[in-house]
């Protein structure tokens, strides 16, 4: 069986070269600047991916609005694609969705190489199919986050693009974010490095801040400081 190498967080996103269903892409060197949402599915025409393929496309401008690109990917030819797609446009509905134009890019990975390359494809389950990897790249090409899925079950996009807000969230603020959160809930503040701080910090919590012990203090962040979507 052959070995599954999966790009892990923090490690500079795989390059390559790939046809697309909008033409050549170069990648990360056509995304640098943006966040980029590369994922995988296993087959075209297939009731899942449909699903999956509908709501992306449906949410695009939201995930644009937080300058987070779309790239698809399955092993599957550029004909095949383009043929799907059009299906999709022509004749499908999902939950309350019709005529959605899928216009992010879906590479033909036919010989496996970018599938390879992210660890899409997995004996165990398939060795003709990837399965429901999304792989969430920052602005610097680094991979910041990763989930896989099977074959089966479709994904919860609401979850990835609260991810994607989350983590933009902590680059810009320096904060984390705790179980469960939402744009608009309180943010975590890192615990102190030293014990000085830390006695600091309990004795005398900064204002605004909700200081349960040294190393738990949560901070309110208004949602209008976040760069979220018009309405969202």
């Amino acid at each position: 069986m052959e070995n599954v190498r999966v790009p892990l967080i923090g490690e500079l996103a795989p390059e390559f070269t790939a046809e697309t269903t909008q033409g050549e892409i170069h990648f990360p060197q056509d995304y640098k600047g943006k966040w980029t949402i590369l994922f995988s599915h296993p087959a075209d025409f297939t009731p899942v991916c449909t699903t999956e393929f509908m709501t992306f496309a449906n949410m695009k401008e939201e995930f644009k609005q937080l300058n987070t690109e779309l790239i698809g990917l399955s092993i599957d030819s550029i004909y095949s694609h383009i043929a799907w797609l059009r299906t999709i446009a022509e004749k499908i509905e999902y939950n309350g969705m019709k005529n959605i134009e899928v216009d992010f890019p879906l590479i033909a990975d036919l010989k496996m190489e970018v599938a390879k390359k992210y660890g899409m494809v997995q004996p165990e389950a398939s060795d003709t199919k990837a399965v429901r990897a999304v792989f969430i790249i920052d602005p610097e090409s680094k991979i910041r986050a990763l989930v896989y899925y099977p074959l089966s079950n479709g994904r919860n996009f609401a979850e990835i693009k609260r991810l994607v807000i989350a983590m933009q969230t902590s680059d810009a603020h320096g904060v984390a974010t705790p179980a469960d959160w939402q744009p608009g809930d309180d943010v975590i503040v890192p615990p102190p490095a030293s014990c000085g701080i830390a006695k600091e910090r309990t004795e005398k919590p900064a204002e605004g801040a909700k200081t349960q012990d040294w190393f738990m203090t949560f901070r309110k962040l208004d949602k209008d400081k976040l760069k979220l979507p018009s309405g969202k």
